[in-house]
């Protein structure tokens, strides 16, 4: 009896088992990626598509126990050619995958009522592998074993397990460890993005931890709390949210500046009319209808905007951009199925998905002030920044963004003038030093809900390190 074959076949097979955790990093086996244990397959509802797409978990501290889940998307096309981009969601408090990844941009966006999904014909996986993360520890399916990791959870905290679980997935998927790397985000991943590229740029000196960052995408991000407050205020005002008597008390007796903001009592008691008004409305969205579904009408949570006046955190609408969006989400992720098809339990176990966490925003830690200075030490280290702003946001409105790239004082490359898609005006820009500024006409806080066809042109453009379109 020939036992040659034998050997060789179990010799291989005990060679991929060591592989795919991580003890022999440099085999590849082309029938099945080291990451095959992730791969999604009978996903509910899921549409037919020609690309792969991996969910799980990655334990970014064993000791503590904590994991962080990610949802993966391969390129729609030539997914080996093709850059990688880490998508991230803020609240602080909210997921990335209840919003950037199935409202958003991704392929997937859930249907009414949770039931299912649909396709996305302006997903940016189109353009980029695209990989979302929950992130910190407590948001969406994220977990940690150690309860005390919940009490000082904050910007530090963050970009390091965010930064650990990159290098976890490098291990994981290790033909992406050379290729093209940006990181985009939105809301307080304003302050999540630049920090954990800080960090990046910071580790690279160790060629084995050397990760390809070329550049980074900000949407209606939290920059510098000073500016985004004063932004938010005159925003109100000049879009008649607010009167006239309020914009001048609150212009008065407000130092934004100051570690003393709400100390004075004509200042705390404007900025609270402000809320007042904005809790009519949707804070994100100002032209745009309020959610009048059940689910919103039996549950105010949706309108109650979280705002601590200890806290120089931008006031927010805990429930999203979209309430009535939000629930079908939530329906979908706390579905047995689609928990066992994204390795989250055993179909018997569920896990509570919500897709903000109300105690991680009251609870947060540490937060910085501005990450102004962070700009300009990525801009020194030559890596590109985009920023682009949905003109119809009251949270972190177009006028807070441009106070706080004005106080760069960067250098002006190209004036501002309007930008094109499909002969039409999509906005504004102007070309700086180091960094582009763009609008959208007529788009709330998450702009690729309100403008997908333009976001797609708009996240193209920035891949190729174009400018955008100023002709018709």
């Amino acid at each position: 009896m020939d036992l040659v074959p034998k050997v060789k076949v179990f010799f291989a097979s005990f060679l991929f088992a060591l592989s795919s955790v991580g003890s022999i990093r440099h085999w590849h086996f082309a029938s099945q990626p080291l990451g095959c244990e992730h791969l999604v397959t009978n996903l509910p509802g899921q549409p037919d598509v020609n690309f792969k797409h991996y969910a799980g978990y990655l334990t970014v501290n064993e000791q503590n126990g904590r994991a962080l889940f990610y949802w993966f998307y391969e390129a729609t096309t030539h997914p080996d050619e093709k850059a990688l981009v880490l998508w991230l969601n803020g609240g602080p408090g909210c997921s990335s995958v209840g919003y950037g990844a199935t409202q958003e941009i991704g392929p997937f966006i859930v249907d009414t009522n949770g039931h299912g999904l649909k396709y996305n014909p302006y997903s940016w996986n189109t353009e980029a592998n695209m990989l979302f993360l929950e992130s910190p520890v407590g948001v969406g399916f994220s977990y940690s074993n150690t309860t005390n990791d919940y009490h000082i959870i904050g910007d530090e905290f963050t970009a390091n397990d965010s930064y650990a679980f990159l290098q976890k997935w490098f291990l994981m998927f290790p033909s992406y460890r050379k290729r093209a790397f940006y990181i985009a985000g939105e809301s307080y991943a304003g302050k999540y993005v630049p920090e954990l590229a800080e960090l990046i740029i910071d580790k690279n000196n160790d060629p084995s931890l050397y990760i390809d960052l070329k550049a980074i995408l900000l949407g209606n991000p939290e920059t510098s709390d000073a500016e985004d407050w004063r932004g938010m205020v005159d925003y109100a005002w000049s879009h008649a949210v607010i009167s006239d008597e309020t914009h001048k008390i609150i212009r008065e007796s407000c130092n934004f500046d100051s570690n003393y903001t709400w100390s004075n009592g004509d200042c705390t008691e404007s900025v609270d009319e402000l809320i007042k008004q904005y809790k009519e409305i949707d804070i994100f969205s100002l032209y745009t209808s309020v959610c009048m579904g059940d689910s919103a009408s039996s549950d105010d949570r949706f309108k109650q905007i979280m705002f601590r006046p200890s806290s120089k955190k931008m006031p927010r609408i805990m429930g999203g951009y979209d309430p009535c969006r939000d629930e079908y989400a939530k329906a979908f992720y706390n579905r047995r199925e689609v928990q066992k098809a994204l390795h989250v339990s055993d179909g018997h176990v569920l896990k509570n998905w919500s897709i903000c966490n109300k105690k991680i925003f009251e609870e947060w830690l540490d937060s910085k002030t501005s990450v102004l200075p962070i700009y300009k030490k990525l801009i020194a280290r030559g890596l590109k920044i985009w920023v682009y702003s949905g003109d119809t946001d009251g949270g972190v409105s177009v006028l807070s963004t441009r106070y706080s790239l004005s106080s760069l004082g960067l250098q002006i490359t190209k004036a501002w003038r309007p930008w094109y898609h499909q002969k039409q005006v999509s906005g504004w820009f102007q070309e700086y030093e180091g960094l582009t500024f763009a609008t959208f006409r007529g788009a709330g806080h998450a702009v690729p809900i309100f403008k997908p066809s333009n976001s797609l042109a708009f996240f193209s453009a920035f891949l190729l390190g174009e400018s955008l379109p100023c002709e018709r």
